[in-house]
């Protein structure tokens, strides 16, 4: 038997009143995740247990089979795995945006929080410079893909409050900013930051193009080194993961999966999905089990897009999940899922059970006829349990 786990980030949503009461899920035109609930088992899963914010570090950790309670240090560490960033016990990763801060009346706010979705060409510019020009020896950046990177501190402090830039797009930054424990060097750096790159040649060249220049560091979501037991001592299979985003490579490299570099993944709207496809299908050659993550729902709900987010949602079901099952084969079993709902209209993550679909493609069961969405379900898993139902085969 072959597993495949199909992860559209962010997908579940709010009904929208532009869509006559319908969420993006049910409005996108996905033929294939409709069958897949129609002759499958719908259910719901809780990906983010309470008492712990709900992003895709938490929520992906439960879809790996994998309960937070027990193994979540914070989201930089895993992220710092994903980019095979070694940590030292004493050392505090923190993940590294670089965003655009804009002068409004009464202050500063988040005006994009992916530095106007600065390329990785530009990023690694920045973060090269940024780090040769105002870093001590306890500091290190790490650059990674596009506005996403790591920073290193060595042997820092990490208990303190820090809040995901996603999560205050347009609003004022200064009851945002770090508190606790250490607040006050993250502030010290991030300001330094702000004076580093507000003259520098590559973002006033953006500036002249008419993009946002990635005019600050964000620093947030530290935790110390991640320590996980591996899926195949846990679930007796082996497996490897397509995926963009090096907080989705860090879980599966904790877990000990392989995680390649896909050609043409960027974790945003313009990825390859038909790279992605292709790349299950070689990996399952070698594997039992494997997982697809697409980013790209997520990205089009933090920028407000309900038409991007459909299409992504589209593009998934035609470009990732109907080429799969067209070119695997028979003994294959299919998990469709979303790691949380990311609502239009917050623009943020929501922690609520979202839908999941088990589907074979040898066994025709009575399932969800409504098709693939919010709706789609009555059975509420934890993640482990979805994960253990999905590999015995749900009854």
């Amino acid at each position: 038997m072959k597993y495949v786990v199909i992860i559209g980030d962010g997908m579940a949503d709010f009904p929208l009143q532009e869509l006559e009461g319908k969420t993006p899920l049910m409005a996108a035109r996905k033929p294939c995740m409709d069958k897949m609930a129609g002759e499958g088992f719908c259910g719901k899963v809780i990906t983010v247990p309470e008492g712990f914010p709900p992003g895709s570090d938490v929520a992906c950790m439960s879809i790996f089979g994998y309960d937070p309670a027990k193994y979540y240090t914070g989201r930089a560490p895993i992220e710092a795995s994903g980019m095979k960033i070694e940590m030292g016990d004493d050392d505090v990763a923190f993940r590294c945006n670089l965003v655009y801060l804009a002068k409004a009346s009464g202050g500063t706010i988040m005006g994009d929080y992916s530095g106007g979705h600065i390329t990785t060409e530009e990023a690694h510019v920045l973060i090269r410079d940024l780090h040769n020009n105002i870093m001590g020896d306890a500091f290190v950046f790490f650059p990674g893909v596009s506005y996403r990177h790591i920073m290193i501190w060595k042997g820092g402090l990490w208990k303190m409050k820090t809040t995901p830039p996603h999560d205050i797009t347009g609003k004022q930054i200064g009851e945002y900013m770090p508190n606790g424990d250490g607040a006050k060097v993250l502030t010290e750096l991030m300001e330094r930051s702000q004076a580093f790159l507000a003259n520098h040649p590559l973002n006033k060249r953006r500036e002249s193009e008419g993009r946002y220049p990635a005019n600050s560091v964000w620093l947030w979501g530290q935790g110390k080194k991640a320590r996980f037991p591996s899926f195949k001592g846990q679930y007796g299979v082996q497996g490897a993961t397509v995926a963009a985003v090096d907080l989705v490579k860090g879980i599966s490299r904790l877990i000990g999966f392989d995680a390649p570099y896909i050609e043409g993944a960027t974790g945003y709207l313009d990825t390859d999905y038909k790279a992605k496809a292709n790349a299950a299908l070689r990996l399952l050659e070698g594997n039992d089990i494997v997982y697809v993550h697409i980013e790209a729902p997520d990205e089009a709900s933090h920028n407000g897009n309900v038409t991007e987010k459909i299409r992504a949602i589209e593009n998934i079901d035609r470009e990732v999940v109907g080429l799969i099952h067209e070119k695997s084969s028979e003994d294959t079993r299919f998990l469709i899922v979303t790691d949380h709902a990311t609502p239009i209209s917050m623009k943020t993550h929501y922690a609520c059970p979202v839908p999941f679909v088990i589907y074979d493609k040898n066994v025709r069961r009575d399932g969800c006829q409504s098709g693939y969405s919010e709706q789609s379900g009555e059975t509420v898993m934890s993640g482990e349990e979805m994960i253990r139902s999905f590999l015995k085969g749900h009854k």
